[in-house]
């Protein structure tokens, strides 16, 4: 993550991440598979190794969706008591497939705000 703000111009990082682009240029792509951080950007060259997220964009999701979810399924129980195999069919999907959506989105939005604050493990300064 070297400071290159000469060349490469200020991209936003939550529309790079978004759209799941390079934190430094915002053109190439950042991931190679649907979860998997690719090696380097293919436009500007930026190393991903730096990449980690960590349980970080789970965590957001459990939270986010779960909320949505658990709020509509309490929602439609208390108004139209429908039968328990009307919920299994109605929210098992729907919680698959908006935590599925939302991980890539929440990952990349995660991996290029990392790039933008500089963001790493934690040292101890030695004073050396």
């Amino acid at each position: 993550m070297s400071d290159d703000k000469a060349i490469w111009p200020p991209i936003d990082p939550i529309s790079a991440g978004l759209h799941g682009r390079c934190p430094r240029c915002g053109e190439g792509r950042l991931f190679s598979g649907f979860l998997t951080v690719g090696k380097r950007c293919a436009n500007c060259g930026l190393d991903y190794s730096y990449a980690d997220a960590g349980d970080g964009p789970a965590v957001f999701v459990i939270l986010i969706i779960g909320f949505i979810v658990v709020g509509l399924a309490l929602w439609m129980e208390v108004t139209l008591n429908p039968p328990l195999w009307l919920h299994l069919v109605l929210w098992i999907p729907l919680t698959l497939v908006l935590c599925l959506g939302a991980l890539r989105l929440i990952k990349g939005v995660l991996l290029t705000l990392q790039y933008r604050n500089k963001a790493a493990e934690g040292r101890l300064d030695r004073g050396e």
